[in-house]
């Protein structure tokens, strides 16, 4: 039953998928509601551009799923919250998965769960807790026929950058990721690396798991469709992207043309032409 899942959130032509992340007020973070203040209207417009999948919290997937129609796109279920995402690292450090969270799923008629796992220096406690987090989910997921999109992210030093900003370095992806997969993931969804070029590397130790690649900060249109371009080039299976969606002035824009780029190989510059 997974792959019958797995066939709502990939593109039939391209095999790619775009998933649009609007599951951010899920952590209670200043700044993360920017774009997403009106939930009701972030999930509208994202539907009009037609991602193969929106990833929402248990509270919020309401907004997708109650759209009629078949051709909406697929819920992707957001199921666990931690606190350190914001510019200090807090005393007390969690991260927390929902309870029953593949019924849950199930009942939301999702057809992916996402949880975390986090590799934060000087924090190993919740890199424990995201382990056991995913090793309590696997076998369920795997008796309820759940795909499970395991989301590695190695964080810079909180004293360098603040919470949440991520690491490019290709070793500490490659680990986190090879770890996600060892854990079981049916799907992931990592970091860029800071040189796209070398994302191929990425691929190879996930072997035949896909690989859909986070957006992190939002940045210009040049520079994300950019990157997509190129990581797409390097094998990746699609994207994750959050607030380089919701926080733009044109969201169906973007959306339309990274869809471009993913699924029909558009380039980087033909594609900027249908974000206005």
């Amino acid at each position: 039953m997974k792959s019958y899942r797995l066939n709502r959130l990939f593109n039939s032509a391209s095999g790619r998928c775009f998933d649009v992340a609007i599951d951010h007020g899920f952590f209670n973070q200043p700044g993360f509601l920017t774009g997403i203040e009106d939930i009701r209207a972030a999930v509208s417009k994202a539907v009009e551009a037609g991602p193969d999948a929106i990833q929402l919290t248990v509270g919020q997937a309401r907004h997708l799923q109650s759209i009629p129609g078949k051709q909406k796109p697929a819920l992707v279920l957001r199921t666990d919250a931690a606190n350190i995402y914001g510019p200090e690292v807090p005393e007390v450090r969690f991260n927390s998965i929902i309870d029953d969270a593949v019924l849950q799923g199930v009942r939301l008629d999702a057809a992916c769960l996402c949880v975390n796992l986090f590799s934060i220096p000087g924090v190993p406690e919740v890199h424990r807790q995201c382990v056991e987090n995913i090793m309590k989910l696997k076998p369920i997921s795997d008796h309820y026929g759940m795909p499970m999109m395991v989301e590695p992210l190695a964080f810079q030093p909180n004293s360098k950058s603040g919470g949440y900003m991520v690491d490019g370095n290709e070793e500490r992806i490659t680990h986190l990721v090879r770890q996600a997969v060892e854990l079981g993931a049916d799907i992931i969804k990592a970091d860029p690396t800071d040189d796209p070029s070398a994302y191929h590397r990425i691929i190879r130790v996930a072997g035949d798991i896909p690989v859909l690649v986070r957006g992190g900060g939002k940045v210009s249109d040049e520079e994300i469709l950019t990157r997509t371009e190129a990581i797409i080039a390097q094998g990746a299976a699609g994207i994750v992207y959050g607030r380089n969606v919701i926080q733009h002035t044109n969201p169906v824009g973007i959306t339309r043309a990274l869809m471009a780029i993913v699924h029909q190989n558009v380039s980087a510059s033909e594609a900027l032409k249908l974000v206005d």
